[in-house]
């Protein structure tokens, strides 16, 4: 049994971009990572550009100067002025190559066609250069990039429609279990209606991830041994819903086992979560989760997320981790670290009643998990504590 950091670092360590690449429509691509470098195809901005609303100068000595017209943005008009010369100008409008400076509206006053300074301008004033952003050959954006809205805001004013991106995964999800019945069904006794694959998917969903694919299969060996050997030669990741612990219906792990995955860990030494399975077969990678509901959507969070962002070509990612200030008391049981559902909020942070690995009813109002280290045995109120705020939002 592993400590959760070094689990983490495993799945990091052999968690790399998928070689696969596609063209995608620009305005589909947020969240997905460049693969290629971008190139501006034009300067940007494409001509010299008025930072404010006011009048664009040939500047002299004296603070007079004539007004003999206006550009307004979107204008292709190209007015020569001469020097003491002036045009009413707004922002984002083309500045005439004749003018070199411009200089706001509040520091100016009219009358009729006569415009004085009320302070002096400075050559250049707040006239964006042609090309300030980025210049025609330059690179854009280079590969590796994660496509944010700011970064898609910026390759459509370069005109650019699409983007060569790394492929996200494809992705299996396998649920196991005899007890198990869908809803909308009468439950015998003994059953419960299946939830993790839907959580599963609304969780990958939710972060971006739709080539999505679900999979039940009862608990027989020789079942779940075709399935998987199916599952992980049609897709690139492998999500396993419970039957990995030791249980005499337990098939997954010994299936893993026959089909030649290769064991990265099993078990790490934390709560909820403790019977977490992560192995690799060629390129495909495998995480054969507990069946708990709230102890499978933990590991989700702390170590999936991290496996499919690494995949999918952003190598810098990692959770969002903070340090809050707890206002509930808790003591831990054991020696394992702890993953406790909570509600962040402005720098504080409460631990939520209920912290059984069954229980997703605290999960539901729950926007972070308080990391308690194997190190430490209790929280105290104001004590600062470690918080991995949820992407949920």
């Amino acid at each position: 049994m592993i400590s959760v950091e070094q689990a983490i670092a495993i799945v990091q360590n052999n968690s790399s971009p998928t070689q696969s690449s596609e063209v995608i429509s620009l305005s589909e691509s947020v969240g997905h990572v460049l693969y290629s470098d971008i190139v501006a195809p034009i300067n940007m901005p494409p001509f010299r550009q008025s930072a404010m609303d006011g009048y664009a100068l040939n500047t002299h000595e004296a603070s007079t100067y004539t007004l003999t017209g206006e550009v307004k943005a979107g204008d292709n008009h190209h007015p020569k002025l001469n020097i003491g010369e002036a045009v009413r100008i707004f922002t984002g409008a083309p500045v005439p190559d004749s003018a070199n400076a411009v200089i706001m509206q509040e520091r100016v006053s009219v009358n009729n066609s006569q415009l004085t300074l009320e302070s002096k301008v400075s050559l250049g004033e707040n006239i964006r250069p042609l090309g300030e952003q980025v210049s025609k050959g330059q690179i854009a954006l280079t590969k590796g990039t994660l496509l944010t809205p700011a970064a898609i805001a910026f390759l459509n004013s370069l005109g650019l429609i699409e983007v060569s991106v790394y492929q996200k995964p494809s992705i299996a999800i396998v649920v196991t279990g005899n007890e198990l019945a869908e809803a909308g069904q009468g439950l015998s006794h003994g059953q419960i209606y299946e939830s993790n694959a839907g959580m599963l998917q609304a969780a990958l969903k939710n972060l971006g991830y739709l080539k999505v694919s679900t999979y039940k299969v009862a608990d027989d060996y020789s079942k779940t041994l075709n399935l998987l050997d199916r599952v992980i030669n049609s897709h690139d990741v492998v999500l396993v819903s419970g039957g990995i612990s030791v249980g005499d219906y337990d098939f997954v792990g010994a299936a893993l086992q026959e089909l030649n995955v290769e064991q990265l860990f099993y078990k790490v030494k934390q709560k909820p979560g403790k019977p977490l399975f992560f192995g690799k077969k060629s390129q495909k990678t495998i995480f054969a989760l507990p069946g708990n509901p709230a102890a499978a959507l933990s590991c989700f969070y702390i170590y999936i997320h991290i496996a499919l962002e690494k995949l999918s070509g952003n190598l810098n990612f990692s959770f969002t981790q903070i340090k809050a200030k707890s206002v509930s008391n808790y003591i831990k049981k054991g020696d394992r670290g702890q993953f406790l559902k909570a509600l962040y909020s402005n720098g504080k942070v409460e631990i939520l009643d209920g912290q059984s690995s069954s229980m997703l009813h605290t999960f539901a109002l729950a926007n972070a998990l308080v990391y308690l280290p194997e190190t430490a045995d209790s929280i105290k109120t104001n004590d600062p504590v470690e918080v991995v705020l949820l992407p949920i939002n």
